[in-house]
């Protein structure tokens, strides 16, 4: 995609061009990134700000304001950064945690694990999307991560632009079901010849069974038969899933942070 290029961060050049697939706008001020997404309003980093001049990092009064600006309506706030602040303080005093992200990729394909018995594993299509909503719900109520009205919305809008990469064979996404069931899931964009993965779960009484590491095997695989060779995933730097993703071939690349209120 066009910013693979241009130096940002492997994680936000990727970013980029998924949402970009998406239909998403970017407006490049100079020193930072403005990233909309009209389709999906409260999708929190689909609607944010992302501060490409590492010198301009430490002035948080600035960022906040312009992401307030360039988003009245939002009750989140969410700014990308090239590098950790010197002053964290500073963040906190508009309630902003920063959060650390840690980029990994694969240049060989991931290791394709074996499928628990039990288990079928297919691309989504069809009624599979309405089961993604529902485990996304099911998991934002056993976390109380977002209020259950706004993550619906923004649940259901996801599911429907996924479904439309899908459809044009942009991305795939690939479901774990247990008796006709989704249990786990995650997508796969093709970002030119890299491929990025996206939202990989499990849910909770399926966890710790492999599912994820063989779901990764799959998708690499359908990524590498339409030209990629490089896969890149990313997660939080504190996820015990960071594991799973070497075990199957992956290593750390860099580390990305956030300053973020929900």
């Amino acid at each position: 995609m066009s910013r693979l290029g241009d130096g940002l961060p492997l994680d936000w050049a990727t970013d980029i061009a998924v949402l970009e697939h998406a239909g998403s706008t970017i407006e490049d001020r100079g020193d930072h990134l403005i990233l909309r997404t009209p389709h999906n309003p409260t999708f929190h980093w689909g609607n944010c700000v992302l501060v490409t001049d590492p010198e301009a990092v430490d002035d948080a009064q600035r960022w906040v304001q312009t992401f307030q600006c360039a988003f009245p309506a939002a009750t989140w706030i969410a700014i990308g950064l090239t590098r950790m602040p010197e002053n964290e303080a500073a963040w906190k005093v508009h309630d902003l945690q920063l959060e650390v992200n840690e980029v990994l990729v694969s240049d060989t394909l991931p290791r394709q694990t074996t499928l628990p018995p039990g288990y079928v594993v297919r691309r989504m299509d069809g009624d599979d999307w309405g089961q993604a909503v529902t485990l996304a719900m099911a998991e934002n109520e056993r976390t109380g991560a977002h209020e259950p009205a706004s993550y619906e919305r923004f649940a259901r809008a996801s599911a429907q632009t996924e479904r439309g990469l899908s459809e044009r064979d942009v991305a795939a996404f690939f479901g774990a079901f247990a008796d006709g069931v989704l249990v786990a899931s995650l997508g796969i964009v093709r970002c030119g010849t890299i491929a990025r993965y996206q939202g990989v779960g499990t849910d909770a009484p399926h966890r710790r069974r492999g599912l994820s590491s063989h779901l990764l095997g799959v998708a690499a695989r359908w990524a590498a038969d339409r030209g990629c060779n490089r896969w890149v995933i990313v997660t939080e730097a504190t996820n015990a899933a960071g594991r799973v993703y070497r075990s199957v071939g992956f290593e750390p690349h860099a580390a990305s942070v956030q300053a973020y209120r929900p």
